[in-house]
């Protein structure tokens, strides 16, 4: 069968991540996670002082910059920054950055290099509007706000992040975000027109997967 190009998009909290990663593990594709690139951009940006409110500051600053996505691992100009990627400062400001068109240019040019041999599951808020326009298969998944709050609560845990809050702290994090995310001049998150809708709020990672991966296989089969 041919390899074929997914996108996955959606907003905080859905899962995305842990779905596309598995996903591509189970089809023997490589997984681009292009939240973790914006990040990565961020953590760099806060780590080198730039005042995130300065465009031609941040603009300067991602001049040049190389994100490469390895495996599970980030790195920014060679040095890997995975550990600092799930910081709460970070998640803070993350929607302030990915609003630049500096950076999205950035981004969307790695992103695309990395997707044009096929064989490829990308998640993002904008894969398969603006980045893969041409994904075979494109996913739009979501969850209650709810559920995802519970999610990333139990993800912080798990991971003992540097944060500590609450259940009720990330589910108002979350909705703010998702405002940030829809409202943004700028690539906004949106459902593409050919897309399928997966809301997984009473679905499990693993049958997440079998449902995408099913979608996968039939999209396979019509691809000449």
């Amino acid at each position: 069968m041919k390899a074929i190009t997914i996108a996955i998009d959606g907003p905080a909290g859905a899962g995305k991540s842990t779905v596309a990663a598995a996903l591509a593990e189970r089809l023997g594709y490589v997984y681009i996670d292009t939240g973790a690139m914006y990040r990565a951009v961020t953590y760099e940006l806060q780590r080198t002082g730039v005042i995130l409110t300065d465009a031609q500051a941040v603009c300067r600053a991602v001049d040049g910059l190389t994100v490469r996505i390895s495996g599970a691992r980030v790195s920014v100009n060679g040095g890997d920054v995975t550990a600092f990627l799930r910081t709460k400062e970070v998640s803070a400001v993350v929607s302030t950055v990915a609003a630049y068109p500096c950076v999205r240019r950035l981004l969307v040019q790695e992103q695309r290099a990395m997707a044009q041999t096929g064989g490829v599951v990308m998640d993002g808020r904008d894969i398969g509007t603006v980045v893969l326009p041409d994904a075979q298969l494109k996913v739009f998944l979501t969850a209650s706000a709810e559920v995802r709050a519970r999610r990333r609560w139990a993800q912080n845990r798990k991971a003992q992040a540097l944060t500590r809050a609450g259940l009720e702290e990330l589910k108002e994090a979350i909705l703010r975000r998702d405002r940030q995310d829809s409202e943004r001049e700028v690539s906004p998150l949106r459902q593409a027109g050919d897309a399928r809708l997966l809301d997984n709020s009473e679905m499990t990672a693993a049958e997440t997967v079998g449902v995408l991966a099913d979608w996968a296989e039939q999209v396979m089969n019509h691809v000449h």
